[in-house]
């Protein structure tokens, strides 16, 4: 697929030098710095050095007060606490994050995981039900809970009380809780408003510590689960969020709770994570529980206390992985025969699928692989429960939440972001839905829109890449939303050495440019270009510089994510 290349505006060059002299580093990377948003000295010696003294004071959040003193009351009049969270990834974290913290300073304490399946996303009327049959005066939602408004006010009729710990938008009313902790909310003076669900829920055990005289350590043993929900939401890594990462990577490299730990050994690698290593080798075996059978898997995983108990959870949690993994190629595979064996779909702006025996649990990923392979907003569509249940990706600058706000009267029922969303509909609807969905969006997306962009930070020859520009460079990470890791174009380019496919479809090859010393070069699904790189003439190349680890060998290497010839 061809992209098309975006390069960064420069910014202003008496501030990139001015910045670098102060900072005695490349202008390229004082450059970089201001293109993020750091202008000073003190703001870059911010950036670079996390450290936890920059977390700023919990009890800023919004009904922290009332949600500390509820549990209190709680813990003093021995009731029992219900700890709720979603199925994925950020809610089992952080329902293992809070369920073992308060389990050391309270007994009568409990978690619940809606299933997937039976009980769909968010509080559900089955947990409040659970929770007031079982004697639970106090439920602490993690992750969800934010637009329950009616789950909510069902549950005040049960005599048990919510604390919501969320991080989605709210809607125009907040649910009728003892406490609403959402620095989203529009009265919510917190400074930082990305935090994952698992994040909230840190900032709660960290407000309860800080009343308590319970030390920051108790607090901050949970930094690897936070890291993990961080990298695997997918939400911003700055300020806050940024300083959680880096001490939560550095948990899981040092110094892993027993869960993790076992997690790790079953992922086949035992250290040097880093963020994508948690997007790609973690998060999906804790997400695989409840796509395929029980996100409690992953909780009684994550607050394992003993190694054996660890272990055997890790190694079922794998094979649920290995399982998912089957169901995501089988479905994918299907899903592209469809596409590629008709033409009209081929032409359309929009992609929809749908097939009632692929899994419910895995229809997201294979809408996300369809989106990158076709590059236009797409949805995959199952069986569930007598309707058809389906999973939305998006493409850069498109809203998909407004596109299926246009279909709304032929869905029963949606809900999501610009980028991703869930939907429901009426078997009999799916013709309708299918053409409204082309209309709206051929007549709302841009043709540019439909390109993948690669966007480049700054242009930059080889010869300025040295082992000093090579180690600041690393202080910018842990890189995410919002601090990706820098793309750097490098023009007329030449083979030296070898050029070679690895695998079938990948490229690997030597390269340098005049003045320059030779770079090892890994181009993931970029085979196609071996013969026109092997031709000798020069090529331009965008790419990001990364560390490669061989037997104990470690080399500077380009990672290519586009060259053109």
């Amino acid at each position: 697929m061809n992209k098309r290349w975006s390069v960064s505006p420069k910014p202003g060059n008496a501030e990139v030098i001015k910045l670098a002299s102060e900072l005695n580093i490349d202008p390229i990377l004082s450059s970089l710095l201001l293109q993020r948003g750091i202008n000073t000295f003190e703001e870059a010696k911010y950036f670079f050095r996390p450290d936890l003294r920059h977390l700023h004071d919990p009890f800023l959040m919004a009904g922290m007060e009332q949600a500390i003193e509820r549990i209190e009351k709680a813990i003093a009049g021995k009731e029992k606490i219900l700890v709720y969270g979603d199925y994925d990834v950020d809610g089992t974290t952080a329902v293992s994050l809070v369920y073992s913290f308060f389990k050391k300073q309270h007994d009568l304490i409990a978690y619940y995981i809606p299933d997937r399946y039976k009980e769909g996303y968010g509080i559900s009327t089955q947990g409040i039900d659970y929770a007031a049959e079982n004697g639970f005066g106090l439920i602490i939602a993690l992750d969800c809970g934010i637009k329950s408004v009616e789950k909510i006010a069902y549950a005040n009729t049960k005599g048990v009380d919510f604390i919501i710990c969320d991080h989605h938008l709210p809607g125009a009313e907040l649910p009728e809780a003892v406490a609403v902790l959402d620095p989203k909310r529009s009265d919510c003076p917190y400074p930082y408003k990305e935090l994952s669900g698992c994040g909230i829920g840190f900032k709660l055990i960290q407000a309860f510590a800080e009343k308590n005289n319970i030390p920051f350590e108790e607090v901050t043993q949970y930094l690897d689960l936070v890291a993990i929900s961080i990298a695997s939401d997918i939400v911003h890594i700055t300020g806050e969020n940024r300083t959680l990462a880096y001490y939560g990577l550095q948990k899981i490299n040092a110094d892993p709770c027993i869960g993790v730990k076992a997690l790790m050994g079953v992922a086949g690698r035992t250290s040097n994570y880093n963020i994508t290593d948690v997007v790609f080798g973690l998060g999906p075996r804790i997400n695989a529980a409840g796509r395929i059978d029980d996100a409690k898997h992953a909780v009684e995983l994550l607050i394992a206390t003993d190694e054996e108990t660890a272990n055997k959870k890790g190694m079922l949690i794998n094979g649920k992985n290995t399982e998912r993994k089957g169901h995501d190629q089988q479905i994918t595979d299907e899903a592209l025969s469809l596409i590629d064996n008709d033409a009209a779909m081929i032409s359309k702006k929009s992609t929809v699928v749908y097939n009632e025996n692929w899994h419910k649990g895995v229809i997201g990923i294979v809408a996300s692989r369809l989106t990158e392979k076709y590059y236009r907003p797409t949805i995959v569509l199952t069986q569930s429960n007598g309707h058809l249940a389906g999973s939305a990706r998006s493409v850069l600058g498109y809203d998909l939440y407004e596109a299926l706000y246009e279909c709304k009267d032929l869905l029963i029922q949606f809900g999501g972001h610009k980028y991703a969303a869930g939907l429901t509909l009426e078997p009999e609807m799916l013709q309708a839905f299918t053409d409204r969905f082309e209309e709206v969006v051929s007549t709302t997306i841009t043709e540019e829109q439909l390109v993948q962009e690669i966007s480049i930070d700054a242009e930059l020859e080889l010869k300025q890449i040295d082992s000093k520009f090579f180690r600041i460079l690393n202080q910018f990470a842990p890189f995410g939303p919002e601090n990706m890791a820098p793309v750097f174009l490098s023009k007329g380019v030449r083979i030296n050495g070898y050029a070679s496919l690895a695998g079938e479809q990948h490229l690997k090859m030597t390269v340098k440019q005049e003045g320059s010393a030779l770079f090892d070069c890994i181009g993931f699904g970029l085979g196609s270009y071996l013969a026109a790189v092997s031709e000798g003439n020069p090529f331009d190349i965008c790419y990001t510089i990364e560390e490669n680890v061989w037997r104990e060998r470690r080399s500077i290497q380009l990672n290519i994510k586009g060259i053109r010839i």
